[in-house]
């Protein structure tokens, strides 16, 4: 029997033993945070057929130790978006930086990515939407918080995960089947279990956290330290937090791409510890089925994920807040294409943001 269909062999670290139900049912969150599952599942897709099927013994023992969320708890049904394209899944990623120097993280979201997997899953397109965006926040369950205008990221820190999805669904009119939430922070492990990734930087800058790194224009191969960096460094670009968007979502793709290489695949060895980096503190929604995720996004490589930003006007003021505008009008269009999984009009509709 192969590392894959057993997690008893003596050379492999064992799997974390299961968080206890803390009162009410919920789960403890574990103190490391959350990984970055979504390229766990992509790198398991790649193994693909009858690799898959031998996997799924391992993947369940996997499963049942991940951490859940009741995403759609206290979400009315009534208010709702409708599903227009049945065969298509859109999953809502919620991430944020535990470990950021900044202390940007916390209570509130760092990054909101609507990713939408359309009919077929031949590709998907992976929509960041800026933290800062001024939107309509519905009240909290508990009455004390939303009921009006405010940046997107304060959903979460108001009413957690039901009212993050409340406001992206009626933000977007897009209606969330799934949610992942991530920790930006575990991008260490995850290159590091690699053996590093390569980006390429559109200017040379030098990082605002110790210990300073250069980051040279061009190609550069970064281990995990470098690349958590990188994805981090905001401040010295006139754009400031798109710059941000655009470095996760480079690293993101690098990850992928160097995951399809096949290198991790031929050894056991770096696979678990991949595994074991990407999934050890991961959260997802009560419905979502890791393996049947694996299965569907077997087809998925970096040369087919699309990322985008959704359509802004550039950024603003709202009182005494700098908040990021978002485009009404292309909003509307853009996320109708999504809501009926027209991939085409999706993509250009993306290239003229």
């Amino acid at each position: 029997m192969s590392y894959l269909q057993q997690n008893t062999d003596p050379r492999l670290p064992p799997l974390d033993p299961p968080v206890e139900p803390a009162p009410g049912g919920t789960k403890r969150p574990r103190r490391r945070g959350r990984r970055i599952l979504l390229v766990c599942l992509l790198v398991f897709s790649l193994i693909g057929g009858g690799g898959l099927l031998a996997a799924g013994l391992y993947y369940r023992s996997v499963e049942s130790d991940i951490e859940r969320v009741d995403a759609f708890d206290g979400v009315p049904e009534a208010g709702r978006p409708q599903v227009v394209a049945t065969d298509a899944m859109n999953l809502l990623i919620l991430g944020s930086d535990s470990r950021d120097p900044e202390g940007t993280g916390g209570s509130r979201t760092d990054t909101i990515i609507l990713a939408h997997l359309p009919k077929g899953r031949s590709s998907a397109q992976l929509i960041s939407i800026p933290r800062d965006t001024w939107v309509s926040v519905p009240k909290s369950a508990d009455g004390r918080n939303g009921g009006r205008d405010a940046k997107i990221n304060a959903a979460y820190a108001w009413g957690g995960v039901p009212l993050m999805v409340q406001t992206v669904e009626k933000f977007t009119d897009v209606r969330v089947d799934h949610v992942m939430m991530i920790d930006f922070a575990g991008f260490k492990d995850i290159v590091d279990a690699l053996g590093g990734i390569e980006v390429t930087a559109e200017k040379t800058f030098t990082s605002i956290h110790p210990p300073f790194r250069t980051f040279e224009k061009g190609k550069q191969q970064l281990d995990g330290e470098a690349a958590l960096d990188y994805a981090r460094q905001r401040k010295q670009f006139a754009d400031g937090d798109f710059a941000r968007i655009r470095h996760q979502q480079q690293v993101i793709k690098a990850i992928l791409d160097k995951a399809a290489s096949g290198g991790i695949l031929s050894s056991p060895t770096r696979l678990n510890s991949f595994v074991k980096a990407t999934s050890n503190s991961v959260s997802v929604d009560e419905g979502m089925s890791l393996l049947g995720m694996a299965s569907d996004l077997r087809g998925l490589r970096g040369s087919n994920l699309n990322f985008m930003t959704s359509p802004t006007k550039g950024t603003g003021r709202r009182g005494s807040e700098s908040v990021v505008l978002a485009d009404q009008e292309k909003v509307a269009t853009f996320y109708d294409a999504v809501r009926r999984d027209s991939v085409d009009e999706i993509l250009a509709a993306g290239k003229k943001d």
